[in-house]
């Protein structure tokens, strides 16, 4: 049996600090909507919880090649990110980017893991 051709993805995890409207769910929602577009990712849905007034939010972006998420403290300035996307057309970076540029935050601590069948550890 032949095995399948080698799955590629990559799974950028990021700290981010000095972010501004973390607490705005509209915001954070452009925020993820840009950020797929910018990975040239395929959004299939999106979904988001605010916590209340002043309070942190979790927001989902489903993609086809997998997902973006955010996690906000708003009263820390912090917001933790998840972007995995499989495939070598998307673009994990240029969604981080976006993200970092739409919240006017600055990268903290970034975490790069390749992900799928037939990827060797480094």
């Amino acid at each position: 049996m032949t095995p399948p051709p080698p799955y590629d993805g990559v799974h950028l995890i990021a700290d981010l600090t000095g972010g501004r409207g973390l607490d705005d769910a509209a915001l954070i929602e452009r925020a993820l909507r840009e950020a797929a577009a910018a990975a040239r990712a395929t959004l299939l849905d999106m979904r988001l919880h605010a916590f209340g007034p002043g309070q942190g939010i979790t927001g989902v972006a489903l993609l086809a090649e997998s997902h973006i998420s955010i996690h906000s403290w708003p009263e820390h300035g912090y917001a933790a990110v998840d972007i995995f996307v499989c495939g070598r057309r998307c673009d994990p970076d240029a969604a981080l980017a976006t993200l970092v540029a739409v919240l006017g935050a600055e990268v903290r601590h970034e975490h790069r893991i390749a992900r799928g069948y037939g990827v060797v550890p480094a």
